[in-house]
């Protein structure tokens, strides 16, 4: 049985004459950048996150160095941020000639721990980054209540985490600026790049909107300089074919969650591997389901690989720790939890189509190894 961490294929296959029907839309329009589309999609992305305005962008990576630009981040200026993360989380900081200020992780959540966060807020800090890692919110009122106390913005890297909660409260709404990706191998995804970024402040949503046409108003008249970051209506008709279906597919992952959660504690597998955590009143939409494994990681992904069992590693090399971030002056047991769930986390495959028989084997799998070695 073939199990691949993530297959498109089911989902794309259902939806094919509703998006060709979309496609075919825009094909007649002839409007293929930002139009009719993009600012539908941005209306129904503002109601689904709860929020008053959505900004449509080339890609999740852009929406994060767009909402830094609005906040005026630049040379000089520090923003607080995780090292376990995507690359993007930090390289949009460090574009702008700013410097990321790193906060170890949460050992549970795999997000900001919170406690870190006071004790690195300097007279240079210009905003806090958390990320809602594998689609589960970090902490947003503990941040918003230093935020507050400091006067320090937040922006929130959701690009995993669009329709999670805390406190019935949406990803991208707790903050000055979120940030979300259209990636493909998002719950929403397109097919192709994209992104979006999310406000309920007047002003910073009309800025961004300037800043991802050129800082651009006016067509030829600049306000300030921007980026060529607009969305593709290609891109905004398909994801508005599929934004229906969003809270579905979700909850079908959810399910997934808790069958593995069965599954695993069926097997006796539960004293070697270390499940998921689930914040309380919150709403986690298992972007990945990550697994910890302390003794033998990459053994394991490589026996699942042999029986055709997708699993990634997310992610191998903690931020501080990259070689075009060495300049920084970090060094290995600078951020000791970001650095063990580098060495010992492993996601498993967690999309809605995930059969049950699918599971099975996986775990199937995972105890051959565990029992084996």
């Amino acid at each position: 049985m073939k199990v691949p961490l993530l297959d498109l294929k089911i989902q794309n296959e259902a939806l094919r004459g509703e998006v060709n029907a979309a496609i075919a839309k825009v094909l007649d329009s002839n409007g293929f950048i930002l139009g009719a589309e993009v600012k539908a999609l941005e209306e129904e992305l503002a109601d689904y996150c709860q929020t008053k305005y959505a900004i449509g962008c080339a890609s999740g990576t852009d929406a994060l160095l767009l909402a830094l630009m609005a906040l005026d981040v630049s040379q000089g200026d520090e923003v607080i941020t995780t090292p376990y993360s995507f690359f993007s989380t930090v390289s949009a900081i460090t574009r702008l000639g700013a410097t990321p200020v790193f906060v170890d992780i949460d050992p549970q959540t795999y997000n900001l721990d919170i406690s870190q966060i006071e004790a690195k807020i300097t007279e240079k800090t210009k905003a806090i980054q958390p990320v809602h890692l594998y689609g589960q919110c970090a902490a947003m009122e503990d941040l918003r209540r230093i935020s507050e106390k400091y006067n320090v913005p937040l922006i929130e890297d959701a690009a995993q985490a669009i329709g999670a909660e805390e406190n019935g409260k949406r990803a991208g709404a707790g903050s000055e600026v979120g940030c979300f990706s259209f990636y493909p191998s998002k719950n929403l995804g397109g097919m192709g790049d994209g992104g979006f970024m999310t406000t309920n402040d007047e002003a910073l949503a009309q800025k961004l909107f300037a800043l991802r046409v050129h800082g651009s108003e006016e067509r030829y008249y600049h306000k300030y300089v921007g980026l060529n970051s607009r969305l593709d209506a290609l891109q905004a008709a398909i994801l508005r074919v599929k934004l229906p279906h969003l809270d579905s597919w979700s909850e079908k992952r959810k399910q997934n969650a808790d069958n593995y959660r069965k599954l695993f504690t069926d097997a006796g597998l539960t004293e070697e591997i270390t499940l998921p955590f689930e914040r309380e009143n919150g709403r986690h939409i298992y972007n990945q389901f990550v697994i910890r494994v302390p003794k033998q990681r990459d053994e394991l992904k490589q026996f699942l690989a042999e029986c055709e069992i997708g699993a990634d590693v997310y992610y191998p090399v903690s931020l501080h720790l990259q070689e075009c971030f060495m300049y920084l002056g970090y060094g290995e047991n600078d951020f000791p939890e970001s650095e063990r769930a580098s060495r010992e986390t492993l996601a498993i495959p967690i999309y809605p189509e995930l059969t049950i028989e699918q599971q099975e084997f996986v775990i199937e799998k995972i105890a051959q190894f565990i029992h084996s070695h």
